[in-house]
């Protein structure tokens, strides 16, 4: 018989816990620092680098696996979100995650329909909060309540999610939860397409039309010396030219209000995209600096 060596091993898969009571059983048997990364699951490569991230931060990290009624509309989104754990559980087991919490709804919400939630505010009415009224409200809440469950030092939001990140972050401050927020910046695949849970909807021709988003937001910082007007204008010209992709928005906004910059700004800004590609809607967003020397 031929004994495994070490760099063969399989790696070990996370402790997967499903109640409060399984998860602050597993809590207490962790190392601190803890950090944790919050998903709903469907997970790739983006999350993947969140783990990643966490591990260099953290003796300890715990995924949460939980699809969240409250942030979804009226629509068929919840219904149609992919529901992959045990290959999800697989690709954490590979980026060292220790725990993964995957609740169920009645899990997080023991009496149902939460009658107190938190509120995004002004933030969380414009850009996506423009287009999915609650959204953000129902973001917070379970964020909120999965920091007060998980009890982490830190927390890691890809930049993927720009507005939700912003969110995230003036909730912690504002309510005073005591826990660090790390960004980790968006990745993408070789053709640009930001890795996202929904690009698993897009056809062959829809992924072709979808490159329209990168492409636009590389074309609006190639132009960012120029100035604010010069970014607007080359994103959208990128954007006209490919009709099957229905845009809801294109912003360049301040990155801590989402005001929209003026004409004469110079400084860090955020441009983001949002359109729809048959039936998928997709987000996206590149941190620039505008009036900035070449």
């Amino acid at each position: 018989m031929t004994a495994t060596s070490p760099s063969s091993a399989q790696p070990a898969p996370p402790r997967l816990v499903r109640t409060r009571a399984e998860l602050a059983a597993a809590r207490a048997e962790l190392p601190g620092p803890l950090a944790v990364v919050m998903t709903m699951g469907a997970l790739h490569a983006g999350h993947a680098s969140l783990v990643e991230a966490a591990r260099e931060r953290a003796a300890s990290v715990v995924v949460t696996i939980f699809l969240n009624p409250l942030q979804f509309g009226a629509g068929a989104d919840l219904a149609r979100y992919p529901r992959t754990l045990d290959a999800d559980l697989e690709l954490l087991g590979r980026v060292g995650a220790d725990v993964v919490f995957a609740p169920s709804p009645d899990v997080v919400y023991p009496d149902g329909d939460p009658a107190v939630r938190v509120s995004s505010g002004q933030l969380g009415t414009v850009l996506e909060g423009a287009s999915r009224p609650g959204h953000f409200d129902g973001v917070l809440t379970v964020v909120a309540k999965l920091m007060h469950l998980v009890r982490p030092d830190v927390a890691l939001f890809g930049q993927k999610d720009a507005q939700q990140l912003l969110l995230v972050r003036r909730m912690v401050r504002d309510l005073d939860l005591g826990v660090e927020v790390v960004a980790v910046p968006t990745v993408r695949d070789d053709d640009g397409l930001a890795l996202s849970s929904r690009n698993a909807h897009l056809s062959p021709l829809d992924r072709e039309v979808a490159l329209v988003l990168s492409r636009a937001l590389r074309a609006g910082e190639a132009a960012a010396p120029e100035g604010a007007s010069a970014v607007r204008r080359a994103a959208r010209d990128v954007l006209v030219g490919e009709p099957l992709a229905r845009v809801d928005y294109l912003a360049l906004v301040d990155p801590d209000t989402l005001d929209d910059v003026p004409e004469h700004f110079r400084g860090p800004a955020l441009l983001a995209v949002a359109a729809k590609v048959g039936p998928t809607r997709l987000i996206d967003n590149l941190p620039l600096v505008v009036g900035a020397a070449r």
